[in-house]
């Protein structure tokens, strides 16, 4: 269906960005494309879409219906794409358009490669809503993208990609950040519409467990080459490079808990640290915090949102936090689970006050802050702090990354002086794997690791007690996730952090946490000792999450 040959690209004063790629996509082939951020998986696919902007400088070929895509005129490449070639991209957020209805942007598709009339295109639109598993599809086609959950989007921008019947489905990383449950209805989804339409599938990720289960053939890429290819079973069953090992065991062990994750450079330099956090460390750990009063005391949390009425509906209540209660102590790590919507980011933001709490209690340090002055919130802001989920929309796009963390410093009073505070805030950017000639760069600049580690270096700037970490590794490489976990754990030890982590991905909330809460529809479903949730869930909706973590074939 589509052959790639030789293909070069980089960009001005850049070295290349790919270098040399070649590969097949055979008829009805789901083939997976996996690497890191920065090792040109998706540059390849947009290469292949024709969306490259007009710095980058190509060379060789992308060959479809015996025509080199590369050799075409902007006007041709718009009857191929989105009709014969199509694309799921990464953020549906971000590429679903915030002025438009659901409905109406798959409508567009269809109007610009389709003569169907008016209702023809409607009717077709909730057809392909309920090709894609959409509940009610009538409502999400007049909804609006910030209206619906992420699965919901994800499932929007795959109608939008199926819409023409394409020879050939890119898939750009189509579950990174969704639910671990989600994610693997969304992977299923697309099994099914391939054999179903019969397409050509590349399917792009940097999780090769999850592309193992459902690709036919795999390509492996490390800094724009091709480091292995081949069937799917055997790359993930006998990976022959360093590297292919690296991203199958970046992921943290369900089965032991490491003092460090391996990361990549470990594999490829041979220093793998094996050493396992033994039984007794853990004891001695939980009896040196537990035997003091709580940092955090949460008492029958409660937290409601009413709907907007209109013409022809009443208000409606909705509960997302629902009568919660747990206590975390000075050092600990608390990990939060669940699915999108369960509530877990809504108590997050409850308990940092930027949602009012409905009723009941959160005592920090023995005090009530449900009722606090504006004055005294204001200084609770620098002890209780957040990383949030996506780094780069929290971070200012026009100004610098080093003032970012010095404002708010500034702010609460930390240090004397502005000289003062850049000296600081340089040392921390190097504490977190930057470099002090990152403090003028911009967030655009930066890799999605790297922007990360800027919000985690704005979050301790403050020198808080409590951070709340809101699915701060979702979005991130499995390899360059193994890093932020080890450089969240080497903090808090250094800094005696006390941690509640947020995340859909229980093995990553397994690894991280001391104390697990499991949320599900603003309720706790179980909370106890991390291992032991794990070695023995007590409740279904556990134990379908745990089912859910991609194990690989």
């Amino acid at each position: 269906m589509l052959q790639i040959k030789n293909l070069h690209i980089h960009f001005h004063e850049t070295n290349f960005v790919l270098d040399n790629i070649s590969f097949n996509l055979g008829e009805n082939e789901t083939l997976g494309i996996v690497g890191e951020s920065g090792s040109g998986k998706s540059i390849s696919s947009l290469a292949i879409m024709g969306l490259l902007n007009s710095s980058a400088e190509i060379k060789g070929e992308v060959i479809f219906n015996d025509k080199n895509l590369l050799s075409l005129e902007e006007r041709q490449f718009q009857k191929i794409r989105g009709k014969d070639i199509a694309m799921i991209f990464q953020e549906p957020m971000s590429s679903l358009n915030p002025t438009l209805t659901c409905g109406y942007q798959v409508v567009e598709i269809l109007q610009q490669h389709t003569q169907l009339t008016k209702k023809e295109i409607y009717n077709e639109v909730i057809t392909l809503f309920k090709k894609v598993k959409l509940p009610r599809p009538e409502q999400i086609f007049s909804a609006y993208p910030h209206e619906i959950s992420g699965g919901q989007k994800q499932r929007v921008m795959i109608a939008m990609a199926i819409a023409c019947k394409p020879k050939v489905l890119i898939a750009d990383e189509p579950t990174t950040a969704l639910d671990v449950t989600v994610q693997k209805e969304i992977v299923h989804l697309l099994k099914e519409l391939q054999l179903s339409e019969k397409m050509s599938v590349i399917f792009i990720s940097h999780d090769l467990s999850l592309v193992s289960e459902i690709t036919d053939s795999l390509i492996v890429m490390y800094k724009g080459k091709i480091v292995e290819q081949g069937n799917s079973k055997e790359v993930f069953l006998n990976p022959k490079e360093s590297y292919t090992k690296a991203l199958i065991n970046s992921k943290p062990d369900l089965s032991v808990r490491l003092k460090n994750l391996p990361t990549v450079s470990d594999f490829i330099n041979n220093t793998v640290d094996n050493t396992e956090i033994t039984t007794e460390e853990r004891i001695s750990f939980h009896e040196s915090i537990y035997n003091k009063p709580p940092l955090l005391e949460i008492n029958n949390l409660k937290k409601e949102f009413i709907s907007n009425s209109s013409w022809f509906s009443k208000p409606s209540k909705v509960i997302a936090v629902d009568d919660i209660s747990f206590k975390i102590y000075e050092g600990e790590t608390l990990g939060l689970v669940g699915e999108s919507g369960c509530g877990k980011t809504t108590l997050g933001r409850t308990i940092l006050h930027l949602e009012k709490a409905t009723s009941g209690q959160i005592l920090y340090k023995g005090n009530d802050i449900t009722k606090i002055s504006k004055s005294d919130l204001k200084k609770l802001r620098k002890d209780i702090q957040i990383i949030f989920q996506d780094p780069f929309s929290s971070l200012n796009p026009r100004i610098p990354v080093g003032k970012a963390i010095v404002e708010p410093m500034s702010v609460h009073n930390i240090l004397s002086s502005n000289k003062e505070r850049k000296e600081y805030v340089i040392n921390l950017l190097e504490k977190v794997g930057l470099e002090s000639g990152h403090f003028n760069r911009y967030p655009h600049e930066f890799s999605g690791g790297q922007r990360q580690r800027i919000g985690i270096a704005r979050t301790i700037a403050l020198q808080p007690k409590l951070i709340i970490c809101d699915e701060s590794v979702s979005a991130l490489d499995v390899s360059v996730q193994a890093q932020v976990l080890n450089l969240l754990n080497q903090l808090k030890a250094e800094f005696n952090f006390t941690y509640i982590f947020i995340s859909h991905d229980l093995s990553v909330v397994k690894y991280m946490s001391d104390q697990l809460l499991v949320m599900n529809q603003g309720k706790i479903e179980e909370i106890g000792e991390a291992d032991s949730i794990y070695d023995n869930p007590k409740t279904s909706y556990t134990k379908t999450l745990i089912n859910a973590i991609p194990k690989g074939l």
